[in-house]
């Protein structure tokens, strides 16, 4: 009897059976993300999601946002640790959404690699679901593909998209702000999912390897860099329930940093001199700034510096809205006060002059005047 023929395509370079393998693997972990609102499972060719809730709102505006991580994923792949990667994306896609103060409903994932290896896949689409679970989000579909020739072995990388939904009256943005408002910052967890080009560019250089151990941190370099991105979602949402009409607009702090997008979401013709005194950067900033020989203001429009998201909220509301974020296990404090009018002389550091709207938005001025705090 002749032996079955093999399957061109896994000759190619593409195993269907392991992308099988995969879904099995990652299906109770996407299933802990769903409820009632999603219809048919895990793998359909769409996901579906029960939008009759939607009919209990006046006028619902739809709000979706997609990103990726980033070169953040050679550091995952370089030690073979794939678990937080997911929650990253979740943080950088869903916590976009809740900027214009969307509740997130639903969320699609893809990700593409050299070579499917299910236990890899599955580790990724876990860390997604557990990302979706923190921020009340049901991950109802996917992609893996398989690009051998394209990307190596061990190669991968990962995207995805998220819709949400407000009412159209409680739209928060830049509209809403007012002179004498209060920005709050947000802490981050660590470096987030932004500025890797140059925190990997930063370790090459110094001679490090990510399984090397880095005392300064207590862990490996690689453990210290791939530290989940915090997720902002659910205790931002319910900070709108406990402060309403306080809260007029939020900035998620990524690509850009701190001064560009908090810009993104002030009025034009009103500015903020954020102040450096009021934190101080962990050590991963201060270090990884130490290696590359770099001040840490020159890398303000690279890393977020130990502020996640910003809140403009009503001075008469500062006080609560620090009270119930501190409650949610989140470090907040005030960082400046919106103004209006002529903006103030650029100072002579080389570090203070305005950053004037953003990525394609005329909004406010902002820039962050003078020291950084140092912690013993």
């Amino acid at each position: 009897m002749a032996p079955s023929p093999q399957n061109p395509y896994t000759a190619a370079g593409v195993d269907t059976a392991a992308g099988d393998l995969a879904v099995e693997l990652m299906k109770s972990a996407v299933r802990r993300t769903h409820g009632p609102e999603v219809l048919g499972g895990v793998g359909g060719f769409a996901g579906l999601y029960d939008a009759s809730a939607l009919l209990g709102f006046t006028k619902p505006l739809l709000a979706t946002s997609t990103d990726g991580v980033g070169t953040k994923v050679a550091i995952a792949q370089a030690i073979d640790k794939h678990d937080t990667i997911g929650q990253d994306l979740v943080g950088m896609v869903v916590d976009d959404i809740v900027v214009v103060g969307a509740k997130p409903l639903f969320m699609t994932d893809y990700i593409a690699c050299g070579k499917v290896v299910p236990e890899r896949i599955a580790d990724i689409v876990r860390g997604i679901a557990t990302g979706c679970e923190l921020t009340g989000t049901a991950l109802v579909g996917g992609e893996t593909a398989e690009h051998p020739g394209l990307l190596g072995v061990n190669d991968y990388d990962v995207a995805g998209a998220a819709t949400g939904v407000v009412e159209a009256d409680a739209v928060l943005g830049a509209e809403r702000v007012r002179p004498g408002d209060v920005v709050l910052a947000l802490a981050s967890s660590g470096l987030h999912s932004n500025g890797y080009s140059l925190v990997r560019h930063i370790v090459s250089r110094a001679g490090i390897t990510y399984a090397s151990d880095a005392p300064e941190f207590g862990r490996t370099w690689g453990e210290e860099l791939l530290e989940p991105t915090r997720l902002y979602t659910l205790p931002l949402l319910r900070l709108l329930e406990a402060v309403p009409e306080g809260i007029h607009s939020l900035s998620h702090v990524t690509g850009g940093g701190i001064a560009a997008n908090l810009a993104r979401v002030l009025p034009v013709g009103t500015w903020v001199e954020v102040d450096r005194s009021t934190w101080s950067p962990a050590p991963v900033f201060r270090v990884l700034a130490d290696l590359g020989g770099l001040e840490l203001e020159s890398t303000e429009g690279t890393w977020n510096l130990g502020i996640g998201f910003l809140a403009v909220v009503a001075a008469e509301r500062a006080d609560a809205s620090i009270a119930a974020l501190q409650a949610e296990g989140i470090d907040t404090w005030q960082v400046g006060v919106v103004r209006e009018g002529a903006l103030p002389e650029d100072g002579a550091d080389g570090f203070g002059h305005f950053e004037q709207g953003a990525k394609g938005v005329d909004g406010g001025a902002v820039r962050l005047v003078g020291s950084y705090a140092h912690t013993a």
